[in-house]
């Protein structure tokens, strides 16, 4: 498992998050788990000294799937904001479990709903920290 980059906002909002998802039921104890597992393993920093080739909260990003080559591009939010129809997807996804804290060009093995793939972040179209919005 790669070293990934957190911002200490998006650190300290995740983690409110699943708790505030396992008091509620709302995430399994697999998906806590494996999210849990990628916060521990992270780099913390203030939002300003993020790199802007990191995955973060808010992050709008382009990733290709190694088997079918289309690329594909959503919003990674909170789990509140998920809404499929914009391309919004949920922080406790698999996919935007695995990408969080990558960087573009970086490839990621993960368990998807439908198995072991692949995936490559291709392109951050935008990310918060890179427009100067650093509280969101």
């Amino acid at each position: 498992m790669n070293k990934i980059t957190l911002s200490r906002l998006d650190h300290i909002r995740i983690l409110k998050n699943i708790d505030n998802a396992k008091l509620s039921g709302t995430i399994n104890a697999a998906e806590a788990e494996e999210l849990l597992k990628e916060l521990g393993n992270a780099t913390i920093v203030e939002p300003q000294d993020i790199p802007s080739d990191v995955v973060t909260m808010n992050s709008e990003v382009k990733i290709c799937f190694a088997n079918t080559k289309k690329p594909v591009t959503f919003k990674i939010v909170y789990p509140e904001q998920a809404n499929i129809r914009e391309n919004k997807i949920s922080i406790f996804s698999p996919i935007a479990t695995a990408l969080i804290g990558y960087r573009v060009g970086d490839e990621i093995e993960w368990i998807v709903p439908a198995g072991l793939t692949r995936i490559r972040i291709e392109d951050i179209i935008y990310q918060p920290e890179a427009a100067g919005e650093y509280d969101v």
